[in-house]
C-alpha cells in the first residue's frame, strides 16, 4: 500500500526515551557518533550558514539548518540558562527532517534529548581524533544536563573509565553519580576545578551560566591535556581563560560560526584554528605530540542536528516509537485546497 503523504512520524519525548533505551544508550551514541563523523567526511556536500539567534537578556531561541542536496534539516533551540530556577530546562529543541526532492516533512522529533545525545558523540568524535592516546581520566566541569551524556560517549568511543566531577552546586555532581551507578565508571566527587582536573587527561568543561566567566584558568591546564569546551556556546558566554586558547591548538567546527559563539570569540578574528573535518579526513593532523594542548572549541552545528535526524529516521522505521501526524494538506486534487476545506464541514 502507498504511505498517505500527508502522514509524517513524529517521535514525542515519550518515545525518543523508549527509542534510546531500546537501543541502549551506550550503542545509541556509539552509531549515532558513527553517523556523525561519516557526515563530517563529507563535510563539503552541505549546505553551511551560522545559526539564526534571536538573543534577549534572559536567553537565545535559534534555527539551524542545513542540506546535503537530498535531505534538509532543521533544529529549533533555545539557551536560557535561567529556567532552571522555575523547573524548566535551559535547553528545549525539537527537529525536522524533509526530503528535498518535493519538499515534504518525513520525520518531526523531539531534540531535547537527542540534543544532548548528539552534543557528547560529537564530543566523542573530536576527541577520538585529538585526545592523548590511551586516555583513561577525564574531568567534568559542571554537572547539569549533559553530563552523563558526555560520561557515556567518551567511555564508549574512548574507553575513559575513571571521571573526576566538580560543579559550584554539590548535589550536581551527586546526581550525576547516582545515575552512572553501573555503567562501569569510577566517579570521584571533587571539591573544587582544581582538585577535578589533577590526572585528567581530558577536561569537558561544560556549564550554563550565559556570560564571560573563567571556568578554567591558565595555570590548571598541563601539557598534553585535550579540553572539551562545550559550554560556551553564544556571545558574551566563555568558559576558559584566553591564556588557555594561545596555547593551545584550536579545533572548531565552522569558524564563522565559532569565531562569534565560542571561546575564540576572545581572540582575533585571524587567530588560526582548524577545522574539525580537515582532521576527520585526514587533511590536516590532530595530535601530533605528547605534549600538545588540543582544544575541541565545541558550539555545536547544523550538520550534528541533520546527522541525528537521520540517524533516527533510520532507527524508528518499523518500530512503533513514532506517532502519525497528519501534517500536511493532502486534497484529492491538489489545487483545490479550497474545496478541501469547505468539504471538511460536510
Amino acid at each position: 500500500m502507498i504511505p498517505k503523504l500527508n502522514i509524517v512520524p513524529f517521535v514525542s519525548v515519550d518515545n525518543m526515551m523508549k527509542l534510546v533505551l531500546s537501543i541502549g544508550v551506550e550503542r545509541f551514541l556509539t552509531e549515532l557518533a558513527e553517523v556523525v563523523e561519516e557526515d563530517f567526511r563529507r563535510w563539503e556536500s552541505f549546505d553551511k550558514t551560522p545559526r539564526l539567534a534571536a538573543h534577549s537578556p534572559e536567553g537565545v531561541i535559534e534555527l539551524m539548518p542545513t542540506s546535503d542536496g537530498t535531505a534538509y534539516g532543521f533544529k529549533y533551540v533555545n539557551g536560557h540558562p535561567k529556567n532552571s530556577r522555575t523547573g524548566r530546562q535551559t535547553v528545549a529543541a525539537f527537529g525536522v527532517l524533509a526530503d528535498v526532492g518535493n519538499g515534504y516533512p518525513v520525520l518531526l522529533t523531539e531534540m531535547t534529548i537527542l540534543t544532548a545525545l548528539r552534543t557528547a558523540a560529537t564530543s566523542a568524535v573530536a576527541a577520538k581524533h585529538l585526545a592523548p592516546r590511551g586516555a583513561r581520566t577525564m574531568a567534568i566541569i559542571g554537572n547539569g544536563a549533559q553530563a552523563e551524556f558526555q560520561a557515556l560517549a567518551f567511555k564508549s568511543l574512548l574507553g575513559i573509565d575513571k571521571l573526576r566531577l566538580y560543579d559550584i552546586d554539590a548535589s550536581a555532581s551527586q546526581k550525576c553519580r547516582r545515575n552512572l551507578a553501573g555503567f562501569g565508571l569510577d566517579v570521584t566527587i571533587c571539591g573544587s576545578v582544581e582538585e577535578a582536573v589533577q590526572g585528567a587527561e581530558i577536561v569537558t568543561t561544560v556549564t550554563a551560566d550565559k556570560q564571560y566567566a573563567t571556568i578554567l584558568t591558565d595555570n590548571l591546564v598541563g601539557s598534553g591535556i585535550h579540553i572539551n569546551a562545550v559550554g560556551g556556546d553564544c556571545p558574551g558566554k566563555t568558559e576558559l581563560h584566553a591564556d588557555i586558547l594561545r596555547r593551545a591548538d584550536i579545533f572548531v567546527e565552522y569558524p564563522p560560526q565559532t569565531r562569534i559563539e565560542g571561546e575564540i570569540q576572545q581572540l582575533a578574528p585571524d587567530h588560526p584554528v582548524t577545522e574539525l573535518w580537515q582532521v576527520i579526513t585526514g587533511q590536516i593532523p590532530g595530535r601530533r605530540d605528547p605534549r600538545q594542548i588540543t582544544l575541541f572549541d565545541s558550539v555545536g552545528f547544523a550538520t550534528e542536528d541533520f546527522s541525528a535526524l537521520r540517524y533516527v529516521h533510520s532507527k524508528v522505521t518499523g518500530t512503533a516509537f513514532f506517532e502519525e501526524l497528519d501534517m500536511v494538506a493532502d486534497p484529492d486534487e491538489p489545487r483545490d485546497l479550497f474545496g478541501m476545506l469547505l468539504r471538511a464541514a460536510a
